[in-house]
C-alpha cells in the first residue's frame, strides 16, 4: 500500500541521503506522489535543509549513527518538526538513546527488512500533526525510563527503538520483544483507551543476567480474576469466549497478551490495582560469566 496524498494538497518532500538503490526504491514506492530529493552525504543534506523545508529526511546506511545524530541536532535548530529516520550500518545503545533524546522519528541499523522500513515510512507519512509522543525521563544503556503516548503509531515507533537498544541474544530478544509488544498494547488499550492525551510509563533495566521492564498505565486497574477481555479468563469448555466479549465492546482482536507474556518470560508480576506490571526474563550465563 502506497502513502498517497489528497489531490488538493501540494506534494510533500522527502530528502534521501546516500546512494543505496534498494532504500531509494522503497522510499519512492511507499511515498508515491511525494517529491523525492536525493543528496550524496550529510553535508549536502544540511546545506539543502538550511535553505528549504522538507517533510521527512531518511539518512544513508553508510554513515554512522553518530554522524546522523549530529545532522539531526543541526536540523532541529532550523526545522524543529521535520521527521527524520536514521538508517545506519552500525550503532550502539548509546546512539539509540541519543537519537531518542533528539526526537528522531525512528532508527534502523543493519540487519533490517525493507518491509519494516516501508511500514515506518508509511507511519511517518500518515501520522497526524507532529507531536513526538515519546519522552525520555532518564536513560543509560542499562536503565531507561520514559513515557509514551497512548496511540498505535507511538507504540510502533517505540517497538523499533526498543529493538535497537536491547542488547540481548537473538533468541531472548525475540521473546522479550514479543512480550513487551503485547503488554504495552494492553496498557495503551485498556488503561489508556488509545487516548493520545494519556501516557504509559515504562522502565527498562538490563542487568548482567536479567532484563526487566515495568509498564504502568493511566487506568484504574482491573481484577486479574475478573478480566473478560483476556484469554486467561476463558473457561476450559469455551477457549474463545473473550473474543466474543471484545467484539461486543468494539475492541481490537487480541486478548492473548498475558498468555503470551507468561509463555515468553520467566516472571510476570502485577501490582495490586492491576495497572502496573513487571516483566522479567532471566538470561543464560556463559561459563565465563558464572
Amino acid at each position: 500500500m502506497m502513502a498517497e496524498l489528497p489531490s488538493n494538497q501540494q506534494p510533500r518532500k522527502v530528502l534521501l541521503v546516500g546512494t543505496d538503490v534498494l532504500v531509494a526504491n522503497t522510499v519512492s514506492t511507499v511515498l508515491s506522489g511525494w517529491t523525492l530529493i536525493r543528496v550524496h552525504d550529510n553535508d549536502a543534506a544540511l546545506a539543502l535543509l538550511q535553505k528549504d523545508c522538507v517533510d521527512l529526511v531518511v539518512t544513508g546506511e553508510h554513515t554512522n549513527a553518530h554522524e546522523d545524530i549530529s545532522l539531526l541536532r543541526k536540523m532541529r535548530r532550523v526545522w524543529p518538526h521535520t521527521r527524520l529516520i536514521i538508517l545506519t550500518d552500525e550503532s550502539t545503545p548509546e546512539d539509540v538513546i541519543a537519537a531518542m533524546r533528539c526526537h528522531a522519528f525512528s532508527f534502523f541499523s543493519k540487519p533490517y527488512t525493507q518491509q519494516a522500513l516501508g511500514d515506518m515510512l508509511r507511519l511517518a507519512a500518515e501520522a497526524p500533526a507532529w507531536d513526538d509522543g515519546i519522552e525520555l525521563i532518564s536513560a543509560t544503556p542499562e536503565w531507561i525510563v520514559l513515557t509514551a503516548r497512548c496511540d498505535l503509531g507511538t507504540a510502533e515507533r517505540l517497538f523499533q527503538f526498543a529493538h535497537e537498544v536491547a542488547d540481548l541474544p537473538e533468541s531472548e530478544q525475540e521473546k522479550v520483544g514479543l512480550a513487551f509488544r503485547e503488554m504495552l498494547l494492553n496498557a495503551m488499550e485498556h488503561g489508556g483507551r488509545f487516548d493520545p492525551s494519556k501516557h504509559v510509563e515504562i522502565s527498562y533495566a538490563r542487568a548482567r543476567h536479567m532484563v526487566m521492564c515495568r509498564i504502568k498505565d493511566p487506568g484504574q486497574g482491573f481484577s486479574l480474576k475478573q478480566n473478560p477481555h483476556a484469554a486467561t479468563s476463558n473457561p476450559p469448555d469455551d477457549p474463545f469466549r473473550h473474543l466474543k466479549q471484545r467484539e461486543a465492546e468494539g475492541m481490537r482482536p487480541g486478548g492473548y497478551g498475558m498468555s503470551i507474556a507468561k509463555q515468553m518470560l520467566d516472571e510476570v508480576i502485577y501490582g495490586e490495582k492491576g495497572n502496573d506490571v513487571l516483566l522479567i526474563k532471566y538470561l543464560d550465563m556463559t561459563p565465563a560469566e558464572k
